[in-house]
């Protein structure tokens, strides 16, 4: 079966739950990727149809989802709630689109695979993808981050192992979690009750890791599918992983904490330069080390190397601590800091770009 790429200038792509916040960063991201000349459709629910929205320097109405608006779409990208995920996606294969989940809802129906194409090698997509199903699912950012680190490391100094610990911020669970974030930021500081509807704890001024009973946030359900993905997208014979995930008091850009153990001693330089390159940005000696602020917008992940020398004296002197970056080791800290909306957008289209190879003239067959 021949497989082309229908011209971009034909190709029509839908978002659904467009005006969710991943929603809202897919839409800028499309606008400078190979996609921009696509001709958008922004749905979501009958609650927010008829407002404006912005995709890059567009204006663009964001219409209620019905029986029709799949027809003709060659991408529908699901960003919204899980539940509309579930409730649409159905629909859009029937009517012949793509489907690329950013939600992770659909990670347990037939034929829907998880992929990380932005951070991992290219494959052949027709060895990996259903072509029946013509549906992925874009893998959590935090999953991206320890894949990224994990395949660089590896093919370079034998990775044996990570553990580490992933700091959730609130933009991860949407804009409810985030508006309740700030509502009791404010209430802590003005000494009024909080609201707890989304963490049925108080997560302003803290840090959790676990939530109360009645969370509507899961955090130990972003944890299991990001074990899951990893071990899906790493494949047999991978580096070790052991993690924890943690509810963060930040707004946004998700930081991961790690120790990686290599096979050979190597020092915080060799390090440093078997990371850098491809989506991960090691910033010069001097700079200021990665954080949610310095993350917050940048298209890559930014990756702080430190040595990991055991601790002798309750006080190093700079020539000890000098030394320790020169020593070679085999193990080292990793200090990793991500715009995780960005990541989750990037990702989102690369995976368009594999399912493309599966359209002959333009459709899924």
């Amino acid at each position: 079966m021949e497989v082309r790429l229908a011209p971009v200038a034909t190709t029509r792509v839908a978002i659904v739950g467009a005006s969710s916040i991943v929603g809202k960063e897919l839409a800028d991201v499309l606008a400078e990727s190979p996609l921009a000349a696509a001709r958008l459709t922004l749905l979501d629910e009958g609650g927010v149809a008829g407002q404006i929205a912005t995709a890059g320097d567009d204006l663009s109405v964001v219409q209620k989802i019905d029986a029709d608006s799949f027809d003709g779409v060659d991408f529908v990208f699901f960003a919204g709630a899980a539940v509309g995920t579930l409730r649409y996606w159905r629909s859009a294969r029937q009517a012949g689109a793509a489907i690329i989940d950013l939600t992770g809802v659909l990670e347990e129906e037939p034929g829907v695979v998880v992929r990380a194409p932005w951070v991992l090698a290219a494959v052949d997509a027709s060895t990996r993808l259903d072509l029946t199903t013509a549906a992925v699912v874009s893998a959590h950012p935090a999953t991206l981050m320890l894949l990224a680190v994990s395949e660089r490391l590896n093919a370079k100094l034998a990775l044996r192992s990570i553990a580490a610990i992933v700091f959730e911020p609130a933009s991860a669970h949407g804009q409810a979690a985030m508006d309740e974030l700030h509502q009791q930021t404010v209430s802590l500081l003005s000494f009024q009750e909080l609201p707890r509807e989304q963490f049925d704890a108080q997560l302003a001024f803290n840090l959790l890791p676990v939530l109360g009973e009645s969370a509507k946030v899961d955090l130990q359900a972003g944890s299991a599918r990001m074990a899951r993905e990893y071990a899906a997208l790493a494949g047999p014979g991978a580096p070790e992983l052991v993690f924890n995930v943690a509810q963060a008091p930040v707004f946004h850009a998700s930081v991961i904490s790690a120790m990686v153990e290599i096979a050979q001693p190597a020092t915080v330089a060799q390090v440093e330069t078997a990371l850098r390159g491809g989506p991960i940005d090691v910033p010069d000696a001097g700079s200021d080390a990665p954080s949610n602020v310095s993350a917050a917008g940048q298209s890559q992940i930014l990756v702080r190397v430190s040595a990991a020398s055991p601790v002798t004296q309750s006080q190093a002197s700079q020539s000890e601590e000098s030394s320790a970056v020169r020593t070679p080791s085999t193990r080292f800290w990793l200090w990793m800091a991500a715009d995780n909306l960005k990541l989750t957008a990037l990702n989102a289209i690369a995976c368009a770009g594999e399912l493309s190879r599966l359209r002959p003239s333009g459709k899924v067959q």
